[in-house]
């Protein structure tokens, strides 16, 4: 990297943390509200990263266009405020990875489209959220990704030059959010990464296929 390494951001859910359990366990409520059976985990895992409405499309087949979406997505939202951290846990490695980021010095943080006082409780839940360097939510900035003014954002908060800062996204607009920011960014394959183009296609710097790998990249350990 042409710029040494000083911080890397995470995007929350299916980068940082598994949190695929408690969006399904929301709208498998909203399901039984409705006395429809529950979903499978697995048919609504791949649409976590896209928040309320991607589980909303997956779980009900209702987009934002149609006339109760946004009902369900208020609905949703109360839901899963009650129900943050239940099943949420850091993906396997990922305590490892924070424990050599503070070990080296490097700060970290977390950029995501989650409502920002969600994100604070989830990291807080699980008992992160004092070593956090930034938390940056869906609605801190004017725009969310893909544009990069989330990600500009952090990296004024931690008064470093976008160029140092290492951006794990597990959806295709983290990537275009890094790339518009001019940030380094790699692509979790170990995430949800949606129904669209395979990671591979999305033009990060490398699609890793775990925390471990992370820090491999990013020349923080060896093997």
């Amino acid at each position: 990297m042409a710029t040494a390494l000083r911080a890397v951001l995470f995007d929350l859910d299916g980068t940082l943390a598994d949190t695929a359990p408690d969006m399904a366990r929301t709208v498998n409520a909203m399901r039984a509200a409705r006395s429809l059976p529950p979903v499978p985990l697995a048919a609504v895992r791949p649409f976590v990263s896209r928040g309320a409405r991607g589980m909303i499309g997956a779980a009900f087949g209702v987009t934002p266009e149609h006339g109760e979406f946004a009902a369900m997505r208020e609905e949703f939202l109360a839901i899963y405020a009650e129900n943050l951290c239940v099943d949420t846990r850091l993906f396997p490695e990922m305590d490892e990875l924070l424990d050599l980021l503070d070990d080296r010095g490097l700060a970290w943080g977390v950029v995501t489209n989650k409502f920002e006082r969600l994100a604070r409780s989830v990291i807080d839940g699980l008992g992160i959220g004092a070593r956090t360097a930034v938390l940056v939510g869906g609605d801190t900035c004017e725009r969310a990704k893909p544009f990069p003014d989330p990600l500009l954002h952090a990296a004024s908060v931690l008064s470093l030059a976008p160029s140092a800062v290492l951006y794990v996204g597990d959806d295709e607009r983290d990537v275009q959010a890094a790339r518009a920011a001019g940030m380094p960014v790699l692509a979790a394959g170990y995430g949800y990464l949606g129904n669209g183009p395979a990671p591979s296609r999305w033009g990060a710097d490398a699609v890793v296929d775990s925390p471990a790998g992370i820090a491999r990249w990013a020349g923080l350990s060896g093997g």
